[in-house]
């Protein structure tokens, strides 16, 4: 399963993806995929394993990092 977080803006999903390094978290910055977004094109991803993605959710919410939301696909 791999996870996508996704931004309105770009500058929002590389303060984000400082944020999660920072934190421990393994990202990437990558173009959002289609089927998920047309609003920014640049998500981060993960590999969404042992609640991963309910830890990025709360770190960046935490740090005040705006994203539109967090997608799962199999993958």
């Amino acid at each position: 399963m791999v996870g996508y977080v996704l931004f309105q803006s770009t500058q929002a999903a590389t303060r984000a993806e400082a944020v999660l390094r920072r934190g421990g978290m393994s990202v990437r910055l990558v173009p959002t995929p289609r089927q998920l977004s047309s609003e920014c094109g640049t998500a981060l991803s993960f590999a969404a394993h042992n609640g991963l993605a309910e830890a990025v959710e709360a770190r960046l919410r935490e740090a005040g990092v705006p994203f539109v939301a967090i997608r799962l696909l199999d993958g």
